[in-house]
């Protein structure tokens, strides 16, 4: 399977979702886990946000063994994320990395809040996160959308998806050369909590 063809497996799944229906393969895979105990071969890679409301398995309607999936708050790219990606672009030849961002999303607001003033610096945790997504949204607060918070939230989620997805094709050299040797991509989408799709934007092969 190429990239393309991941995407669109991906897409396929999703649009399951939102209809509220089930792929026969992902309940057979159920039935199947026996036959994951000696490996795997995930067809993409998603790195998304830790909110209990995007389980990446169940938006894109897959299986046991379909995805290698990375959870962190705000979807961030920190070292062990990398580390993780690239073990499974190597390891299982994937061919797609998606960067899995979502709209009403903890990580992007509470940046916002304490970059707006609306709230203290938090946790030495708390602000590692923040401290992450800062870069990519605090020139959103020079312009209009400063004035008008919940456009800012959205264009917000997506620079902070865009920011990740680019740091991992330029941040490693193991994802940078498979990405020019094997045609790996690395792409990046937005979930809509209240409709159930998720629009890919950034990278699309």
């Amino acid at each position: 399977m190429n990239a393309p063809e991941a995407l669109e497996k991906l897409k396929q799944g999703n649009a399951r979702f939102i209809a509220n229906v089930r792929g026969a393969e992902p309940i057979l895979s159920q039935v199947r886990r026996a036959d994951f105990v000696h490996g795997q071969n995930p067809f993409a890679v998603v790195l998304g946000c830790s909110d209990s409301r995007v389980p990446a398995e169940i938006v894109f309607d897959q299986g046991l063994g379909d995805l290698f999936v990375i959870r962190v708050a705000g979807n961030i790219v920190a070292p062990s994320q990398v580390g993780s990606v690239e073990f499974a672009v190597e390891r299982f030849q994937t061919p797609l990395v998606v960067v899995l961002g979502h709209t009403f999303c903890g990580g992007v607001g509470a940046t916002l809040d304490v970059l707006q003033g609306r709230a203290k610096a938090g946790s030495r945790g708390l602000m590692a996160i923040v401290d992450r997504i800062r870069p990519a949204i605090e020139p959103l607060l020079q312009t209009d959308l400063a004035r008008d918070p919940d456009a800012l939230a959205r264009v917000a989620t997506r620079a902070n998806v865009r920011a990740s997805a680019n740091q991992l094709r330029h941040g490693s050299e193991i994802i940078e050369r498979m990405v020019l040797e094997r045609g790996l991509a690395v792409v990046g989408g937005v979930y809509e909590l209240a409709t159930g799709e998720v629009e890919f934007f950034d990278g699309m092969p």
